[in-house]
């Protein structure tokens, strides 16, 4: 099965190139489907880490990736190495607490965070201080608008500012006047689909895995007799676990040390971007979105319903 990311170079002031932005496709055609923000940037990780290959995508540059609320909360950017990967905060996030500490765990843990399609308002103020990149839409904000949002900014804020969406000379000449050091859009390069190949995978064995993980304190003896039979899984964790993320002195061999190795947080984190890129392939994001509406829904009955009841084991239901 063919799998697709679509990569936008980013440039620096010298138009030199130092990072792309990785964006969801699901074919050769160069638009974005109709699909909820989770599974699309789920989709990006899966087909970037797993199938085509960092190396051959990246070429040793940088990765921006956009991570919705959702995901950002779950630390699913803690999935991938902070070397390489630039975490964008999508610009309708609602910064309340728990969000904000999830962006503070992964800067403490050295990865970057850039806010995409930043308008200023004071309620961004936390997020600001914890951003390194700032990114500027010019079919969203004039120059003048701009300007006056880096004027707004905290005078101990001093972000590399990024223009994105710049179509013309005199639109970088304006956003180089302004401060801006990085630059992507259509004036330097159109978005270009990489294709790569991934193996079949099956959804029952998907299902099972996933209600596995979900219970409390799962056992990984029956994790590993679920995972080692389905080769697309093994494959992807034997070539997460040895990827360069990980720094160890001799290479994991089998699913049952890779399993130790991750411990129950991780493997959660991996096996969830695994099924939600792969169970909702093909379904309109309306069912995708109503599921999870419903799974909730089971997961707070167990806390008020009589009796002992697990909500994971409920949610997976």
């Amino acid at each position: 099965m063919n799998v697709y990311v679509a990569r936008q170079p980013i440039f620096n002031q010298r138009k030199q190139l130092v990072a792309y932005e990785l964006l969801f496709r699901d074919g050769t055609a160069n638009y974005v489907p109709d699909l909820d923000g989770d599974t699309m940037t789920s989709t990006v990780m899966s087909n970037t880490f797993f199938d085509i290959g960092m190396d051959t995508l990246l070429g040793g540059k940088r990765a921006f990736i956009n991570f919705t609320q959702n995901l950002l909360i779950q630390r699913l950017p803690l999935l991938m190495p902070r070397e390489t990967t630039v975490v964008e905060i999508l610009e309708d996030v609602d910064p309340r607490p728990e969000l904000i500490e999830a962006c503070r765990e992964m800067c403490r843990k050295g990865y970057t965070i850039a806010l995409d399609d930043f308008v200023y308002t004071p309620e961004l103020k936390p997020l600001v201080e914890l951003a390194k990149i700032i990114k500027f839409d010019l079919r969203i904000s004039s120059i003048k608008e701009i300007q006056g949002y880096i004027n707004a900014l905290p005078p101990d804020c001093q972000p590399i500012l990024l223009a994105e969406k710049v179509e013309t000379h005199e639109e970088f000449a304006a956003c180089l006047d302004i401060g801006c050091t990085l630059f992507q859009g259509y004036f330097f390069c159109k978005p270009e689909i990489v294709e790569g190949r991934s193996l079949p995978k099956s959804s029952l064995n998907l299902m099972r895995i996933m209600a596995a993980i979900n219970a409390e304190d799962f056992d990984f003896d029956h994790l590993e007799e679920l995972i080692a039979p389905d080769v697309t899984i093994a494959y992807k964790l034997m070539r997460y676990i040895n990827s360069a993320f990980f720094t160890r002195a001799n290479r994991i061999t089998s699913v049952q040390q890779a399993l130790v190795y991750l411990g129950q947080k991780e493997i959660r984190r991996f096996i969830s971007m695994i099924v939600m890129t792969n169970l909702a392939k093909g379904k309109p994001s309306e069912l995708v979105r109503a599921a999870c509406i419903r799974a909730k829904f089971c997961e707070l009955l167990a806390g008020i319903a009589p009796g002992r009841m697990d909500g994971r084991e409920l949610f997976t239901l």
